[in-house]
């Protein structure tokens, strides 16, 4: 190839297809129409030949310096575009005296090649509008010199569009490339649909730095290729052409990808990916209005801003249907010992994620989630009145119907124990649980608001309460005196059969409720003591004024131990095998180690 030898014959080759091309212009050659038309005829045949020649060196030296780009420039490392981005002064002005002494040296040489304007385009910062843009330099800056006084021949002489079609076939397999190394697939919107959730979410996380990649360093030095080549030749915008062709496919090719996800079936796990996916592309948008900003790539940013606004409807779409999915969630089976369900953990996590996500969503979710009346009477959605909640913003107010509706759910869950005092403490396990969750995070406590935080505090104690009375009444009311005098005064009067009776039934009762209960569980430590704690302080003082005043009456009858079976400690001890959540032998076994 002419290029590849003496950089003296390429300049000779070039001087000859511009005698060649002023040939075609002048109006020497006029003897006879017939002499002019032949002529033209071979003056037309020459630059035919000169040319696919020079179209076959254009391709050549594309190839020859298209090298798949490094590793470590692949990465959009925002310090290094800052950096590049106060340098591109400098490297501009260098760049362009390297180019201009480059040109002199060919000029001073015994065949000068006159052109106009043919010094190489550096125009690194021409169309930076943010700071992420990272321009590598593709292909040497003498390549590029030569690419470009071919392109001006070649274009010249009204071969623009065969220029073009060899620039971007050679630049687009480069492209594909780098696409490659990324690890950008070729798949169809179908393919992506009909991936299983875990490989999906695999390849968004890995689209997400991709695209970055993409737009702010590959996609964005390929234009910076273009402008060097091509800006400023003839009068139509070549280089925005030249660039167009070579990475609308790339471009749209990968845009597909979020297309694909954000019309895809809508699910709860896809929310946070589909809104990573959304905030990556809103902090990208800037850079695609600025590397796409021809009026041929219109498409691409249109694409872009639909894609954009897609996710934000899949990401309401999904929130309201998690909504209804928490509401109508259906199982049946109660968990064993009433503990946290696993619903309640699950959504709790979920609100939580979401909170994360606050400054998004609250940009996203405009409107109030559709709340029951308190009037309603329907059976199958809560009761809620929203009033007080008023000045809350949109994303607050579904959040805190969130945890509404799962507590009305809870609700429903927990009549299905026998044990009214299980349900309570059920309830109690998993109010309280929704508590702790939203205490631990600033985001979530922030917008639920301290006011709603203190109403649910106040369920889960009153399930606290509730739970106690439904079980220990019944066995204080053994303790009472009412019942165990017989006429005479306080101190002689008692009836010994019914106060060994009244001891049988509080041990009976006591034994039952301590065989359930230590299977029981509370899984917080600090609830867990808490109850406990308060359970001992109406329990035990009952037991021991109890004991204190009606022990002599049995223990002066036969058989003591058959009614007195627990002291005081026995009962302080055994209050702490609750709600661990195994029998009590093990407990007992455990203490004793």
């Amino acid at each position: 190839m002419i290029f590849d030898g003496d950089r003296h014959e390429a300049d000779r080759y070039l001087l000859a297809v511009d005698e060649i091309q002023r040939s075609m212009s002048s109006a020497s050659i006029s003897a006879t129409a017939a002499a002019a038309e032949g002529g033209n005829d071979k003056v037309n045949s020459a630059i035919q030949i000169a040319m696919a020649r020079l179209e076959d060196e254009f391709r050549n030296i594309l190839l020859s310096h298209t090298a798949p780009i490094e590793e470590d420039a692949l990465t959009d490392n925002p310090a290094a575009a800052a950096a590049e981005s106060s340098s591109s002064t400098s490297a501009a002005e260098s760049s362009t005296a390297a180019a201009e002494s480059g040109e002199e040296d060919r000029l001073s040489s015994s065949d000068p090649i006159p052109r106009t304007g043919s010094s190489v385009s550096n125009s690194s910062g021409s169309y930076r509008s943010t700071s992420s843009i990272k321009e590598l330099d593709l292909i040497p800056e003498l390549a590029v010199y030569d690419l470009r006084s071919i392109a001006e021949r070649m274009i010249s002489a009204g071969y623009l569009r065969e220029c073009i079609q060899v620039y971007g076939s050679v630049r687009k397999s480069a492209v594909d490339s780098s696409f490659r190394r990324l690890g950008i697939e070729k798949l169809s919107i179908g393919d992506i649909q009909r991936l299983e959730w875990d490989a999906l979410e695999s390849k968004i996380r890995r689209w997400i730095r991709a695209a970055k990649v993409c737009v702010r360093i590959l996609f964005a030095s390929e234009k910076k290729l273009c402008e060097q080549i091509f800006d400023g030749i003839e009068t139509a915008a070549v280089d925005e052409a030249c660039f167009v062709e070579t990475v609308k496919g790339p471009a749209v090719q990968l845009f597909n990808f979020a297309e694909a996800v954000s019309i895809s079936r809508r699910s709860p796990e896809k929310m946070f990916k589909i809104l990573d996916l959304h905030d990556a592309l809103v902090d990208l948008m800037p850079d695609i209005e600025s590397v796409f900003d021809a009026k041929s790539a219109d498409s691409i940013r249109v694409q872009a801003a639909e894609i954009l606004s897609r996710l934000a409807e899949a990401a309401r779409g999904i929130l309201s249907e998690f909504e209804n999915a928490v509401l109508r969630e259906p199982s049946k089976i109660p968990v064993p010992g009433g503990t946290i369900h696993p619903l309640t953990r699950y959504v709790m996590n979920y609100i939580s994620l979401i909170s994360d996500y606050k400054q998004t969503l609250i940009e996203l979710i405009m409107s109030k989630p559709s709340t029951g009346s308190r009037y309603s009477g329907d059976p199958t959605t809560p009761d809620m009145e929203f009033a007080e909640l008023e000045s809350k913003p949109p994303l607050a107010l579904h959040l805190i119907w969130i945890i509404v509706i799962l507590q009305f759910n809870l609700d429903g869950k927990s009549k299905l124990y026998k044990d009214v005092s299980l349900a309570h403490l059920f309830m109690m396990n998993n109010v309280h649980y929704i508590v702790q969750k939203v205490k631990g995070s600033t985001e979530l406590r922030e917008m639920i608001g301290d006011d709603y935080l203190r109403k649910l505090t106040g369920k889960f104690r009153q399930s606290a309460t509730n739970y106690q009375r439904a079980t220990w009444v019944g066995v204080l009311y053994c303790l009472r005196d009412e019942g165990l005098h017989v006429s005479g005064s306080f101190s002689s009067g008692v009836s010994k059969s019914a106060l060994r009776e009244r001891f049988k039934s509080f041990n009976g009762m006591f034994e039952e409720v301590h065989r359930t209960q230590a299977t029981w569980l509370i899984p917080d430590t600090q609830l867990r003591e808490e109850l406990r704690i308060s359970i001992s302080e109406h329990l035990i003082p009952a037991y021991r004024s109890f004991l204190g005043r009606f022990r002599s009456h049995i223990e002066s009858g036969r058989h003591p131990e058959n009614y007195i079976k627990y002291s005081v400690e026995d009962l302080e001890s055994a209050v702490l095998d609750f709600f661990e959540g195994c029998p009590v032998s093990q407990h007992s076994r455990k203490r004793s180690q």
